[in-house]
Formats: C-alpha cells, structure tokens, sequence
C-alpha cells in the first residue's frame, strides 16, 4: 500500500453518532449505488453537490430531492485523487462535493511491514493475503457535514454497505478543503 493508499484507509467500523445530514448521507449512497452498477476496478470520480432546489429553479425538469449528485469530467488515472483535490476549488453555488475511490486495505498489523518505497509499497498492498478491497464515497457540504460510504468487493452487495459520518478522516479533510474560500 502506498503512501497515498495508507491516506484514505477507512475506518471500516461503522460510526455510531446518527447525527449525519440525511440530505448529503442520500446523496452519497445514491452514489454509491450508481457506482456499484458498474462493478469494480473503477477509476476515481468526483461529483458537484447541488441544491436541488436551485437545481429545479434554474432546470424545471430535474428531480426533486434535497442535493443533486453533478458528475464531473472524468478523472486522469495517472494523476491521483489527492493531487486532483488541492488544485480544485468549487464556485459558491456548489453545496458540496463528493468522491469515489477504489483502494485496497490492510490489516493493522500489517503496517509495520510496508515498505517505504511507495511502489513497493503498492505491490506488497497487491499481494498481501488479507487485502481487501474498497470502494469508498465520501461527501462533504460547505456547512460541515460528512458522510462516507464503504464496500468491500469480498462483501459486495447493498445490505453490506457501511455507511457513517467519519469514516475516512483523511478523503473528508481534503474534500473538505475544496469548499474553502480562496484568500484574495
């Protein structure tokens, strides 16, 4: 596992505070679900939450709903997610954003094991026996609410999607960032 990978290593314990945005948590699983009808091995994605309402204001024939997944250009694999991320700066009417990545995890006691290298580290991620994979959605808004959504492939299937407001410190804190006003 690289150190990019060791960034977004999830948390798979489902988080028990129940104060998440059930707007931005509808959102996040509605992408999450998209996302699962393509199957695996994606690339990373990044999606523009949106007021609904203003959505429908502006284009009548939307759906209604509380925040709209906007998927954006598709992402270049040769540049990595977090890269992507610190050059990005959402204009004030995006409500939010949300990211979809794919990643291997390893078990805790693993970590002392990965090489520093970082494609060693990726090949030692890729052949480790406990590996599993995840498909991670993480959302955030511009008033401070997050939500994750996990999938292990080795438990793919909608009722084994785990779902809480912090699970992936690290994706939160850089979508996060993305809202933040520019300094002048």
């Amino acid at each position: 596992m690289s150190d990019r990978d060791a960034e977004f290593e999830p948390e798979l314990t489902p988080d028990p505070d129940l104060d998440a945005d059930p707007a931005l948590a509808a959102a996040v699983l509605e992408i999450e679900s998209h996302i699962a009808e393509g199957g695996w091995d994606q690339p990373a994605r990044l999606y523009a939450l949106v007021d609904t309402a203003q959505l429908v204001a502006r284009e009548p024939a939307s759906a209604e709903g509380s925040l709209t997944p906007v998927e954006q250009d598709q992402l270049s694999p040769s540049r990595p997610l977090e890269t992507v991320l610190e050059s990005i700066v959402w204009p004030g009417d995006v409500a939010g954003c949300a990211a979809v990545v794919e990643r291997l995890v390893l078990p805790p006691d693993a970590d002392a094991e990965i090489p520093e290298d970082p494609a060693a580290a990726e090949e030692f991620a890729r052949e480790h026996p406990d590996r599993q994979e995840v498909r991670i959605v993480a959302g955030v808004t511009r008033t401070g609410s997050t939500y994750c959504a996990l999938r292990l492939r080795a438990h793919d299937d909608d009722q084994s999607v785990v779902g809480g407001i912090d699970l992936v410190p690290q994706l939160i804190a850089l979508l996060g960032a993305t809202l933040e006003e520019e300094s002048t």
